[in-house]
């Protein structure tokens, strides 16, 4: 009998999908994986807001995991926070040095896939996740933003746009956008670089293609912080915010709460 229970047991514990991956262990989705860590002292049963974060160039999901002060900001703030894997040791996007002839198909489709596995998973409100990332992870926001903007309530992209420059237009409904970059940034500038075949694309140009194509009118200047900022809002409430600091090219977890407070004001979280 007891032989009986604890097999029992046992099968429970592997085959519970809210048990089977987190924080360290993968969430495996098709061929590819994530993390996912809950906030500290969670009771399983409320549904939670989420931070998608998207890892930088030779990053990863573990390695995000590691990160004590993004872990412990999403948890005091009570939200999950989802940190994407690339494939291979970057995101495949169009125009990257890695694969010219991409459509940011692979990483829709996989971002898809998380975002539907995490609901089957785990308690997250999915009218309240964020997506955010640096760097390379910034360039894989913002092709979201433009191709899938309606599985998530806001974008903040952080030191990084499109490769090459944007598209012509985007998906609709028009998305919300914080964008964060250093003003002395020599990775990423916010004019672009060439690399390779292709280039870095210009921040600003990013910014006027989204400008034009969500209707933004009406910039405002604002500072809070580290961070100064022009604030653009359209016709329907949704928002455009470019927000510069002084530095170069590095992440600050505070960027990430701004950002989610930002939306949270705007009434998107």
């Amino acid at each position: 009998m007891r032989l009986a229970v604890l097999l029992a047991a046992a099968s429970f514990f592997i085959a519970s999908p809210a048990l089977a991956c987190g924080a360290d262990s993968d969430c495996r989705v098709g061929s590819r994986d994530y993390r996912i860590a809950m906030p500290e002292g969670y009771d399983g049963a409320t549904p939670v807001g989420a931070i998608v974060y998207a890892h930088g160039y030779r990053g990863s999901a573990s390695g995000v995991m590691r990160n004590k002060s993004l872990r412990r900001l999403a948890s005091d703030m009570g939200l999950a926070l989802i940190a994407l894997n690339a494939g291979d040791r970057d995101w495949v996007l169009p125009n990257s040095p890695h694969d010219g002839r991409a459509d940011g198909s692979v990483e829709y489709k996989y971002v898809d896939a998380v975002l539907r596995d995490v609901s089957r998973r785990f308690r997250v409100d999915e009218a309240r996740i964020m997506a955010t990332g640096f760097s390379a992870g910034g360039m894989l926001v913002w092709n979201l933003a433009c191709a899938m903007p309606d599985r998530f309530a806001g974008f903040a992209p952080m030191s990084g746009t499109f490769w090459k420059g944007p598209p012509k237009s985007c998906a609709e409904p028009v998305a919300n956008v914080v964008h964060i970059h250093g003003d002395a940034d020599k990775t990423v500038p916010l004019e672009g670089r060439r690399i390779a075949a292709t280039r870095q694309g210009d921040v600003f140009e990013v910014l006027d293609m989204y400008r034009n194509f969500g209707h933004f009118r009406g910039q405002k200047e604002s500072r809070q912080g580290r961070l100064s900022c022009t604030n653009s809002k359209n016709p329907e409430g949704e928002i455009l915010d470019f927000c510069l600091f002084s530095g170069g090219h590095s992440f600050r977890t505070e960027f990430v709460r701004f950002a989610w407070e930002t939306l949270k004001k705007a009434g998107k979280v």
